[in-house]
């Protein structure tokens, strides 16, 4: 070990002494020395040895007043990973706590993935896990995430590129969700200068020299604040706020404003005392300068999620130049400025969570929840990454709770928010007392009330207007187990159908026929196979054939018939947009892989090749109760009129159908060809539609377009 280590862990145990027992820091001291032991031999790309790595992650963490096992684990967080030792050996040496943020801060590097985003989601999987078990965990990774940052400029071009856009996506929205201002302002300039080294520098230039000229601007605002404050009695320090650069930089692109126009306007805080403080100094400086009007936000009394508390308004300063102005107590500015964090850093008790670190473990529940509904991991970390918006809206119930939502919010959002049944069996709602849409967006203030119908599902459709994770994902996994139940059911029916081709019923099957298939083909269970052939993975008439083969026990049976077409399309059940079969019409059924079962007219060209094929075609008739409506196609030939289609629209819906799309091409001067897809009952329903479209005087010719020819029947 080098003079300068034994220096930097003795200048960093110096700096401990003020907040942590002795004992506690020989801990710390030990675990040092294990790592450094660990990873003797191995050094960074910086050419230094790679102990300099956790000895600076453990000092980022000591700025913080982390605890003891902190330390430790951010000294071992890469002995996992780089070294022969394991988390067992961890345990014996630091005990379970350590070893179990160790392990969580650790990569999955012992499993292979297809791709690096799917690395890093599975990563941040785990991480996710260990958070909602221990808080500390994420503490580490941001710190083991700030320094590698810090030290990024060693790395290829794009591998600087991918780690920098990758901060901002995850560490720095994860860092002011936890009210981690410091840390997210460093994360964001360290990634802006590795992403765009030319624009950073740049705007830095640009920023330098516009400082010089504002020297005097910002001390004349600066020391009429603080002659305002002292007139009123009012006590309290003035600080002139400066915009880091990527802040700068996201403003111009997003807003589309000129530097010149985001550094006009001129920023400061105002700390004080107390919260009535800060109330009496707004009143203060709105006497001062001119609020603008619908610029002042209230987050004292009203906190952002991650527990940020603070007065914002913006003024009509000297010159008519805008002022922004925050104000907050000590209190609030400690917690704007490290967030989660100052629960260790100014803590009073053991005993007591602050505010950021109650909502802080929130969240994180909240993550968990989202991992077990999440179909995968890339669906879980891409709805982490909507959870992340920094942007918040409040509305109330109507009893008066108050609910964080992401700007952009609506009414089904919301109901989740509440509860995933209440969002689930949601079927209308009032906004602010009126009847409005689940879709309509919500704003800060209004109150939304939920109307539920029980044994209600969610509409696949809400998929595209909902913005909050916990919405998104409660809605799919739903819509997974609705298709995998539906697949289940379908793929009964359709082995039944083809063991009863063959003479034999399902039940008459024996136990060691079913399991002797269910282990050929790798599944767990009967209604695993179901599934796969519901959803066409799997030939009912195969496995049929491989079921007969080893079933010893068989019993001839008179089963027979055709599978019965009930009604409306699902998740494993579509009608073919080729020939748009209808009730009346004679109907085949084709296997379509993930699609499920297809329903097309026995005489559609498309399947016309496939037809006698009993793996891929299977007979279907239409139930004697079937009900809804039918899209079916029609083709009408008439005479150019002024009004005519309006007149031919008129005609349908006269004849209780509905018109879902209208298309027309000119055939000559004279006639035109109008293609329309309207829904019917049935075959009878379509004649009479078809006779008044025939007596309207214009029209010389109806028919319906029976087959469209398709490249493959796989595509509908």
């Amino acid at each position: 070990m080098s003079a300068l280590q034994i220096e930097n862990i003795n200048s960093l145990a110096d700096g401990l002494s003020g907040y942590l027992a002795g004992q506690q820091i020989n801990l710390v001291r030990r675990a040092y020395f294990y790592a450094e032991q660990a990873h003797e031999g191995q050094f960074r790309r910086t050419g230094d040895p790679y102990i300099t790595h956790p000895l600076q992650v453990a000092g980022i963490l000591s700025k913080m007043h982390m605890d003891h096992q902190s330390l430790m684990a951010a000294m071992l967080h890469d002995v996992i990973e780089d070294t022969g030792i394991t988390k067992t050996a961890i345990k014996s040496q630091f005990g379970n706590t350590v070893a179990e943020m160790v392990d969580g801060v650790s990569k999955l590097s012992q499993i292979s993935f297809g791709s690096h985003a799917e690395a890093q989601a599975e990563n941040f999987q785990k991480m996710a896990l260990a958070m909602s078990r221990d808080l500390r965990v994420i503490m580490v990774k941001l710190a083991d995430r700030l320094h590698n940052m810090r030290t990024i400029k060693v790395l290829p071009p794009d591998k600087r590129r991918r780690i920098a856009r990758e901060t901002l996506d995850i560490y720095a929205p994860i860092a002011n969700r936890l009210g981690m201002n410091d840390m997210r302002i460093e994360f964001e300039d360290l990634a802006f200068d590795a992403m765009y080294p030319l624009r950073f520098r740049r705007i830095a230039a640009a920023v330098r020299k516009v400082r010089g000229n504002r020297k005097e601007i910002v001390s004349q605002i600066q020391t009429s604040l603080e002659a305002c404050l002292e007139r009123e009695g009012l006590p309290g320090r003035t600080i002139g706020r400066e915009k880091h650069l990527y802040s700068i930089y996201d403003k111009m692109r997003s807003k589309r404003k000129s530097f010149s126009e985001i550094m006009d306007v001129y920023a400061f805080r105002i700390v004080v005392d107390r919260v009535d403080t800060c109330y009496r100094v707004l009143g203060a400086i709105h006497s001062l300068y001119k609020p603008v009007p619908g610029r002042f936000k209230d987050y004292i009394a009203i906190p952002k999620a991650n527990g940020y508390q603070s007065l914002h308004t913006t003024l009509f300063g000297m010159h008519g130049l805008p002022i922004e102005i925050q104000i907050r107590t000590e209190e609030m500015e400690a917690m704007a400025n490290n967030g989660i964090a100052a629960h260790w850093l100014y803590k009073s008790s053991e005993d007591i969570p602050s505010n950021a670190h109650i909502r802080a473990r929130e969240w994180v529940n909240g993550l968990l929840e989202m991992q077990q509904s999440a179909g995968n991991s890339m669906e879980f970390i891409e709805n982490v990454k909507i959870d992340l918006f920094p942007d918040e809206i409040y509305v109330f119930t109507p009893k008066g709770e108050i609910f964080e939502l992401p700007s952009g919010s609506t009414p089904v959002d919301f109901a989740y928010a509440i509860h995933t049944d209440v969002g689930s069996t949601c079927v209308a709602c009032r906004i602010s007392r009126r009847l409005a849409p689940l879709s309509e967006p919500l704003q800060s203030g209004q109150t939304v009330e939920i109307i539920t119908a029980p044994g209600h599902k969610p509409n696949p459709a809400w998929l595209s207007f909902v913005v909050t994770a916990r919405a998104r994902t409660s809605i799919r996994h739903f819509l997974k187990s609705q298709k995998l139940s539906e697949s289940i059911a379908l793929g009964r029916r359709l082995l039944t159908k083809a063991l009863a081709s063959f003479g034999v019923s399902l039940d008459s099957v024996s136990r060691e026929a079913i399991s002797s298939t269910l282990e050929q083909l790798r599944l767990d269970s009967l209604n695993k196979l179901f599934g796969e052939i519901g959803l066409g993975n799997r030939m009912s008439h195969t496995v049929a054939q491989r079921l007969i083969s080893l079933n010893e026990n068989a019993i001839g049976t008179e089963l027979g018939g055709n599978l019965l077409v009930r009604g409306a399309q699902s998740s494993v059940m579509n009608y073919a947009r080729c020939c748009n079969p209808i009730p009346g019409d004679r109907i085949t059924g084709f296997i379509s892989s993930e699609r499920g079962l297809v329903i097309h007219t026995r005489d559609c060209n498309n399947i016309s090749d496939l037809r006698n094929d009993p793996e891929k075609c299977v007979e279907v008739n239409w139930d004697p109760e079937v009900h809804g409506e039918f899209t079916v196609e029609v083709r009408v030939e008439l005479e150019h009129q002024r009004g005519i289609i309006a007149t031919l629209a008129t005609a349908i819906t006269g004849a209780e159908a509905n018109v879902e799309k209208i298309s027309t091409v000119e055939r000559d001067a004279h006639f035109s060809i109008v293609n329309l897809l309207i829904n019917v009952r049935n075959r009878v329903h379509l004649a009479r539609v078809m006779r008044k479209i025939r007596m309207i005087k214009a029209v010389t010719r109806v028919t319906r377009v029976k087959s469209r020819k398709t490249r493959r029947p796989t595509v509908h």
